[in-house]
This record gives C-alpha cells, structure tokens and sequence, in this order.
C-alpha cells in the first residue's frame, strides 16, 4: 500500500515537474518571439534611417533644381513598385468620379512626384543658412497673419495639410517672421523622429507630441506664440465625423478648440507648386468673430477650415498626400482598404 501512494506520489510531482516544464517553455518560447520581432523591428528601423540618412548627403550634393529632378525619379519608382498604388486611384476616383483613368493616372504620377520631392526638400533645410535661401524656393507672403495678429503681438492657430511641401512652409515662416510650433506626431521609427524633428527644428521652429499639446498649446497661444497643426488625416480616437471630399470621414477639432479656448485668430496655410518653379503659399483667415467656446462653435469652425482644406485639394489634387487612407475610419463601407 505504501509504495502504491508513493508511486502515486510521484506520478503526481512528475506531472507537476512536467506542467512547470511546459509553462517555462511556453514563457520562454513568447520571450523569444517578442525579442525577434523587437530585434527586428529595431533592425529594420536602423536600414531606414540609414537609407533616408544617405539620400540626405546626395540630395545635399545637388542642385536643387537637379535634386527635383532625382525626387522625380524617385517618385516614379514608387509609383511603378506599387506603394499604396491601389488605395492612392482608389481614393482619386472616388473623389473625382468624372475623371478618365487616364487621367487619375496623371494626378497619381505626379502625386508620387511631389511626396519624393517633399522628402528630399526637408533633407535640404541644412542648406539654407539666410533669407535668400528661402525666398529662391517658396513665395509666403505673411501680411494677412500680420493684420489678423496685431502685428504679430497675438497668439495664432495655422491649420495646414499634408499638401504641397507644408514642411517647408512651417520652416520659412519660422526663419523669416516668427518661430512656430508645431504639433506632430511620433514616429514608430525613434531614429527617424529625431532626425526629422532636428531638421523641424533647426531654424526656429519647436515640436511638441500630439499627447502633451493641450497644455504646452494653450500656454504658448495665452503668450503670443503660433501654434501648428494638420487636419487633414484620419483619426482613429476621434469622435466627430462628417463630410471630407464627399465621403463620411472623422474630422480634426483640435485647431478650433485651440482658437476658440484661447480667443486667437485661425489661419489655413495650403502651400503648392508654383508656376516659376517655387513654392506658392495660400493664406486665409478664418472668421471666428461669431463663435465662442462651446462644442456647436467648435465643430462649426472645424468645418469651415476643413472646407479650405477641400477646396485646395479639389483645385490641384496632385499636391495632396492620397498615399493615406483618409477615409479608414469614417465608417461608410468605403475606405478603400
């Protein structure tokens, strides 16, 4: 009898010994995994920055009217490769349901074009050193935010999208008028958001992350300063939702709530290629003189700088960033992936 317990005993602590085992494992193979993907995802991120590190020595080589044409180059590979080929015609048609395929191919070429020479533009900032640098590569001229800000004594919201080199525009109005902030986003890639943000920043301007904004936005529009932002991408957190080129889409709040909270002007800056071969900035003022501080004047406000935003996009498609899947969230069945 005895020997029979124990044999049971011990058949009890072995299976025991053995659930342990597979437990250990099980933890130990899911620690593995997480490390290979972060090891990964890390190796990954590195060729990245290192990639878009080298294209910025090259493109600081060049000329610029000789980097536009390598961007250009660049643009068509992407373009021939396939990225987001099928979501940029998807949305172009979409929006533009009388266009030719033709030409829908023609606004997405040109499309792919402007996002390459975006990029290298940015990673050209170290060149420009003095006023003249700006002004040979964007025409902004800065009368109107002067008029609406007492000379530039009051804070002020600019609302601008992912349209033309909005980059570029942020950066010259720091350099030649007044030091902006803007609010950005982070970048999963860590090396890659700092370099991007070094580049932001090195003639005037600050960043602040979108999750600090609220606080560092309103402290910095009670003293004067201009605050900067994009509306035109889908939210995922978001609450509000309307019309956004003719399709059900969430809708950025975050710049009325900034003006309206801190009685300041709004403006919407569009920058887009001009006919000389610079850039060409479109500034306008928002009325707000019949708005308050409530949640009706607020979403009346988003929607009048959203319809800006459209009427620019309607006007010369091809500057826009149709890359992103504006509509993924907006819940009408017609995100187009």
């Amino acid at each position: 009898m005895f020997g029979l317990i124990s044999h049971s005993l011990l058949a009890v602590i072995w299976k025991d010994e053995q659930l342990s085992i597979v437990i250990v494992m099980s933890h130990f193979i899911g620690w593995i995994r997480k490390k290979k993907r972060e090891w990964t995802k890390s190796a990954l991120d590195r060729v990245v920055f290192g990639v878009v590190s080298l294209l910025g020595v090259f493109a600081r080589m060049l000329s610029w009217p000789a980097a536009r044409r390598f961007a250009s180059l660049i643009g068509d590979c992407m373009h021939t490769v396939g990225l987001r080929r099928e979501l940029v015609y998807r949305n172009i048609a979409l929006t533009f349901p009388a266009k030719s395929s033709i030409e829908i191919r023609a606004i997405a070429t040109q499309v792919y074009r402007n996002v390459a020479v975006t990029l290298l533009d940015v990673l050209r900032f170290p060149l420009i050193r003095e006023r003249a640098d700006v002004t040979a590569l964007i025409d902004l001229d800065p009368k109107l935010y002067f008029c609406g800000t007492d000379n530039g004594r009051r804070g002020a919201v600019v609302v601008s999208a992912h349209y033309g080199n909005w980059e570029l525009m942020a950066m010259a109005f720091g350099f030649m008028f007044k030091p902006i902030t803007i609010i950005v986003k982070r970048l999963s890639n860590e090396p890659l958001d700092r370099s991007m943000n070094e580049l932001r920043t090195m003639h005037g301007n600050s960043v602040v992350y979108g999750d600090q904004a609220i606080r560092a936005g309103l402290r910095l529009l009670a003293e004067g300063g201009v605050l900067a932002l994009l509306a035109d991408q889908s939210d995922p957190t978001a609450t509000y939702f309307g019309e956004f080129l003719g399709r059900r889409a969430t809708l950025f709040h975050g710049a009325a709530f900034f003006a309206l909270k801190a009685n300041v002007p709004l403006f919407v800056g569009m920058c887009r290629s001009g006919s000389d071969g610079r850039y060409t900035v479109d500034v306008h003022h928002i009325d707000t003189s019949d708005l308050t501080f409530c949640k009706a004047d607020i979403a009346i406000l988003a929607s009048r700088y959203t319809l800006v935003i459209e009427e620019s996009i309607r006007r010369w498609p091809e500057e826009w960033f149709w890359l992103h899947n504006r509509w993924k969230n907006g819940g009408d069945g017609q995100s187009g992936g």
